[in-house]
């Protein structure tokens, strides 16, 4: 009994090392760094607008969606920039169109996220050998019905895409606007696109909500 579950250990132990060469790495999102500027005011905002700087429409509708959904869950009125900025594809966002729509919908506070860097890495990850120890290379026949099936698992490449996004809040107390929280987060192969981002946004919102930047006036 003790030999067949030590057999039987081993074979699941190869399948699992042959389950990750063929799936690669499974990682999302995570925070690199966070930082509250000291030197902002401490207000309370209501209106938001969630905003994406990417040339590419769909994408930048999507992000700006969840973001402002993200928001919203926290207790603010977040408005997606996609509903109210018009921006074709492969244009510039007029500062002076910008102002006017901030201005006209009374937003207080501007979320934004921008592209930083797309990282490509390939790994060479080597096959290792199953190494069975004693009692099993006391006989032969129990050597090989033990070590056979997990004799060896065999190497691969691994690719993996790290995209870095960075991620601003600015008051809109004046008229540039201030900063006032800043983030960095690395996503790691975004296959899946939509879940990527909601994700990724998750991740922004929860920061800022664990620094304390989301300051909501009370009802």
């Amino acid at each position: 009994m003790a030999l067949e579950r030590q057999r039987r250990h081993a074979r699941v132990l190869a399948f699992s090392l042959l389950l990750c060469a063929g799936s690669g790495s499974a990682r999302s999102s995570k925070m690199v760094m966070s930082w509250r500027n000291p030197q902002a005011p401490t207000a309370k905002f209501h209106h938001v607008l969630a905003l994406g700087l990417s040339q590419k429409t769909a994408v930048r509708a999507d992000f700006e969606d969840d973001l402002a959904v993200q928001l919203e869950s926290a207790g603010l009125s977040a408005v997606p920039g996609n509903t109210i900025l018009l921006r074709p594809e492969g244009t510039e966002l007029d500062i002076n169109y910008l102002r006017e729509q901030l201005r006209e919908r009374k937003i207080e506070a501007v979320v934004v996220s921008r592209l930083l860097k797309i990282e490509n890495k390939v790994t060479y990850v080597p096959g290792s050998l199953m190494f069975t120890p004693y009692p099993y290379y006391g006989t032969f026949y129990g050597y090989y019905r033990t070590v056979y099936p997990v004799v060896y698992s065999p190497d691969y490449l691994r690719e993996e895409k790290k995209v870095r996004i960075e991620t601003n809040l600015y008051l809109i107390s004046d008229q540039e606007g201030i900063l006032v929280w800043t983030a960095v987060t690395d996503t790691f192969d975004p296959k899946k696109f939509h879940k990527a981002i909601k994700e990724l946004v998750s991740l922004i919102v929860k920061q800022m909500k664990s620094d304390g930047v989301l300051l909501v006036p009370e009802n």
